[in-house]
């Protein structure tokens, strides 16, 4: 039996659901964007314990912080699972796997990729019920939604929750700022003098920044319009923040490294603008009540950008061919996905975003 939802039909809710894990154990942005399958499943199941099997940035983030989370157990790094953090300690996922079935999961969700390697780990936690994604390659689960890359990443995880009768409560990805996150900010940065607005010219991957420069001079304009600017970065982009600060040619305040992630999260919650490439900031920006202006290809706005228009502007190119060699990069900018598996080049897919249109969303969203 199912029952209609505003996202389509909803299956019925397990019974006896005392503990769910959940696996989704990759980065800061694509973490962000299963907060409101987690929040469906709280609202579901509102007296399970919901488990995330994730990494140490994981646990870090969700201790004392109010949300759909539980608990954090650490999920060893592992081939299309994760890559292990700096310094982290060698782990065995044998070890790993007979711990968490000792759990008791009455249910097992995989938010996590297509599934390839996924779903077997899932599988093996001897769950009650498996749930989650499958691509083509992948082995099944009890029940799962096919994984199709064109497609808003919040709305997949919602579909798989659907499955088990937990429909969305929300589209819109929300992390708790907490006390300890605003004083760790107001430690480091010191009282506004001004609204502060932050630009963070970093991303991981190379073909999703928008030239320093352009930056440089968003930084210049917004500080001539009266605002206080940060540049954040983590310290493997050191090099594209001090660009951005030499060529802004006014005061900046570059912080890179100078934040836990905990003291990001509150220094954006009082920033009045995050301007940002499409990354993990951008969209923890989002999350914690920040106005956004994102820069993206095109490809990425389909699958990340936020929603929403009354805060968030995501600014677009439509470059889809390699500005070096001319190769189709459709239907991603990820080497592993069909389409551009032959590129092997790296420079940035959004150069021709022009910077008056950032300005200009920027400043309309800065309008009082």
């Amino acid at each position: 039996m199912v029952t209609p939802s505003v996202l389509g039909p909803t299956a019925e809710r397990l019974p006896d659901v005392q503990r769910i894990a959940v696996l989704r154990a990759n980065a800061l942005g694509d973490f962000l964007f299963v907060l409101p399958a987690l929040d469906a499943l709280r609202a579901a199941y509102p007296s399970a314990e919901i488990v995330l099997l994730g990494a140490p940035w994981h646990a870090q983030l969700w201790r004392d912080r109010p949300g759909p989370v539980d608990r954090v157990l650490v999920v060893p790094p592992a081939p299309g699972i994760r890559t292990p953090e700096a310094g982290e300690l060698e782990s065995s996922m044998d070890d790993f796997l007979a711990a968490a079935v000792g759990e008791g999961f009455d249910l097992a969700v995989q938010i996590h990729g297509g599934g390839a390697n996924s779903n077997p780990l899932i599988s093996s936690l001897g769950a009650r019920v498996t749930v989650g994604l499958r691509a083509e390659d992948a082995p099944p689960l009890d029940r799962w939604v096919r994984y199709v890359y064109y497609q808003h990443e919040v709305i997949r995880y919602l579909e798989v929750m659907a499955l088990v009768g937990a429909p969305a409560t929300t589209i819109v990805p929300t992390l708790a700022v907490t006390d300890a996150d605003r004083a760790e900010a107001a430690d480091v940065l010191g009282p506004a003098v001004r609204p502060r607005v932050a630009l963070h010219p970093g991303a991981s991957d190379t073909r999703r920044r928008w030239p320093a420069e352009r930056f440089a001079e968003v930084a210049r304009e917004l500080h001539g319009d009266g605002y206080e600017v940060l540049v954040t970065g983590t310290p493997s982009e050191q090099e594209v923040v001090d660009r951005v600060v030499a060529a802004a040619g006014v005061p900046v305040r570059p912080q890179v490294g100078t934040l836990s992630l905990g003291g990001l999260v509150g220094c954006y919650a009082d920033c009045a603008l995050v301007v940002s490439n499409d990354t993990g900031p951008l969209h923890l920006a989002a999350a914690v009540g920040a106005s956004t202006v994102g820069i993206f290809w095109v490809g990425n706005l389909i699958n990340t950008a936020n929603p929403l228009r009354n805060r968030h502007r995501p600014i677009c190119s439509w470059t889809v061919h390699c500005p070096v060699c001319g190769v189709d990069c459709t239907p991603g900018i990820y080497p592993h996905r069909p389409g551009d598996g032959e590129c092997p080049h790296r420079d940035s897919f959004v150069t021709d975003v022009p910077a008056v249109e950032v300005l200009e969303a920027a400043r309309e969203l800065l309008t009082p």
